[in-house]
């Protein structure tokens, strides 16, 4: 069997989806962009039980997926879900002193994780986590297309 894609083209992939999301949070940096994708990863998985964590990273392209687990800790008791908001000032609170995330933090990295996962995966992993994730996840576009997935 071959390599798959995602580890063969792991740096290639990760900045393909940096750019969309730093984009979308009209950020200047790649460093600002990750930590704000971080804080996101962090504020939602803070809200899952491990198999349905796993099930989720499983989505992922394979550094996205690394970031999704790193200090990951599995007895920590599942928080539940709230407004957009107070879920956006938690990913806010990653690193206070260092975070620039801008209030459309979820939505954006929203928007770029759609552009590189496979959409019938992510739509079932996050159909069986329910529907506050599939809202986490929701992006605001007005099309379709804007979210297909990006070639790279």
């Amino acid at each position: 069997m071959p390599m798959p894609w995602t580890y063969r083209h792991a740096q290639k992939e990760f900045a393909s989806f940096l750019a969309d999301a730093r984009d979308r949070m009209s950020l200047g940096s790649d460093n600002m962009t990750y930590t704000a994708v971080e804080g996101v990863f962090v504020t939602f998985r803070a809200r899952l039980r491990p198999v349905e964590a796993i099930a989720f990273a499983d989505c992922l392209p394979a550094v996205l997926r690394a970031i999704f687990l790193y200090h990951w800790d599995v007895m920590a008791a599942p928080r539940p879900f709230g407004s957009r908001t107070e879920m956006t000032r938690e990913a806010q609170a990653l690193r206070p002193h260092h975070n620039l995330t801008p209030d459309n933090a979820i939505e954006a990295t929203a928007f770029a994780l759609w552009r590189h996962v496979n959409r019938r995966d992510f739509e079932a992993a996050l159909a069986r986590i329910g529907p506050e994730a599939e809202a986490f996840w929701r992006p605001e576009v007005t099309d379709p297309a804007q979210i297909a997935p990006r070639i790279i």
